[in-house]
């Protein structure tokens, strides 16, 4: 039988990791403060704080991934029209964006879709919370385990 309590803990894990907007890391920190110090007191609140961190882990493994293969394809579709040869100063610095590339386009998705991510994120965040809330289990879809 989960105890109200126990509801009430699980909820405050997942809503924990909104406190990135407060500081830097916070949906990392918090939830792993507040999961450590509360595990041993119920596999319900054990459950759902492996969830939220491997969660958090997940999403920031997947920005970093977008953000990877996304800086190239700006950089290349900026830069491809500098004649760093010709770089004498900087009044010789002519960037003409009126015709994009194909590798801006590419990288402008990647970034909507870097978007689209965090608006998903959100409302499985809040999912969860209510699953947690109702004392139901919940798992993030496209989560890696990483503390089992």
């Amino acid at each position: 039988m989960v105890t109200n309590h126990q509801k009430n803990l699980a909820t405050i894990i997942h809503l924990s990791t909104f406190s990135r907007f407060i500081f830097p890391f916070g949906n990392i920190i918090a939830p792993i403060v507040l999961w450590v110090v509360n595990k041993d007191k119920s596999d319900f609140i054990d459950t759902h704080g492996k969830q939220a961190i491997n969660f958090q882990f997940s999403i920031l493994l997947y920005a970093l991934l977008i953000g990877i293969v996304c800086v190239p394809f700006f950089a290349f579709s900026v830069f491809s029209h500098l004649d760093i040869l010709d770089f004498n100063a900087f009044d010789s610095i002519n960037i003409n964006i009126t015709e994009p590339s194909p590798l801006f386009y590419i990288g402008g998705s990647l970034g909507a879709l870097a978007v689209i991510g965090f608006i998903i994120e959100l409302i499985l965040i809040v999912k969860a919370s209510l699953k947690a809330k109702d004392g139901e289990d919940y798992h993030y879809p496209f989560t890696i385990e990483f503390i089992k």
